[in-house]
């Protein structure tokens, strides 16, 4: 015969709730036979037979309340529904266990994003503070180099009142030697001296500005020099990158990602042969050897040279090839 259908009321609640009932009565039924056994040691009998028939009432309400468990098919069912609340609960946990974990996952990819863009903004204001220091150390050049060009500009203006001085005396001189006035000696001496030192004083001048300007521009040459040196040096990192990340690609396409790549993997002992000259110079040494036997001109009509790099496999032409690369 099938099993008879479980109880409406079979759920762990409800169960909880009759045991804590059925306990409170337990309680009082021991109660009371503790006063039964007193009541019959002292020979009270009227104190015996109230305590009788109280008992006998606490073990009807315990029979009335523990009812349902002897009910057909209760235990079944409230062990399916305790294991349905535990099953549940155990989903939950799992559910909140990976909501954490995505959670965390998530605060770890935001982490990393936050640092590489702290690490890229921190690039991007040292550059800038390079190219700001780099312009105004050129500014600062700049200026200086126009003030030692403004002071020798000063300096030629000099010699040309010089010059004009000298040619407006000789013309007066001239002049007043055709209405017969001749200067003393010692006024034609004085001039000349005067001029003389103004001369040298101005040739003095001349050789220094000419030196701080010789100055300035090895110094701004140098820095020039200093820039192309770092623009060459940032160029040839970013090749050599570029060369890594290509050099990682195709070992990636031909080995597998190395990351991904357990040490017990089944293509590991082929890894191990194709990159031993990495670690080995006599391994090195021998496969060169080996290459070296095949090595042809390019219009050899027998064969072609070895290619510099990798020989990378061709795109899968048919989703059976595919499967089997994947």
């Amino acid at each position: 015969a099938p099993p008879p259908p479980p109880p409406a009321a079979a759920s762990p609640s409800s169960a909880r709730a009759v045991a804590v009932a059925a306990l409170e009565r337990v309680a009082r039924v021991t109660a009371l036979c503790r006063t039964l056994r007193r009541s019959e040691d002292e020979g009270d009998e009227s104190g015996w037979a109230r305590a009788r028939e109280e008992a006998e009432a606490v073990l009807q309400e315990l029979r009335e309340v523990v009812r349902p468990l002897r009910e057909p098919g209760y235990g079944e069912a409230l062990r399916r529904k305790a294991e349905r609340a535990r099953k549940r609960r155990l989903r939950l946990q799992r559910r909140k266990h990976e909501a954490r974990a995505a959670k965390e996952e998530e605060a770890a990819r935001a982490a990393e994003r936050e640092a590489k863009i702290d690490q890229w903004r921190a690039k991007c204001i040292q550059e800038v503070e390079e190219k700001n220091r780099e312009r105004e150390l050129k500014a600062a050049a700049d200026s200086v180099l126009s003030e030692v060009r403004k002071k020798q500009a000063d300096t030629k203006r000099m010699m040309d009142i010089l010059h004009g001085l000298e040619k407006l005396r000789k013309l007066r001189k001239e002049a007043a030697a055709r209405k017969g006035v001749c200067p003393p000696p010692s006024a034609d001496e004085a001039f000349e001296n005067q001029v003389e030192s103004l001369k040298t004083l101005l040739k003095t001048r001349t050789e220094l500005y000419e030196a701080e300007e010789r100055a300035l521009r090895v110094m701004l040459e140098g820095e020039q020099e200093e820039e192309r040196k770092r623009e060459m040096e940032k160029k040839q990192k970013k090749e050599r990158e570029k060369l890594l990340q290509q050099k990682l690609e195709m070992d990636s396409k031909l080995f597998g990602d190395p990351a991904e790549f357990p040490l017990g993997h089944l293509l590991q002992p082929f890894r191990d042969y194709y990159l031993q000259a990495e670690h080995s110079v006599a391994a090195l040494i021998q496969i060169r050897h080996e290459w070296d036997q095949y090595l042809v001109p390019a219009d050899h009509p027998e064969g072609s040279c070895i290619p510099p790099g990798w020989v990378l496999p061709s795109l899968p032409t048919n989703d059976t090839w595919a499967t089997a690369v994947r």
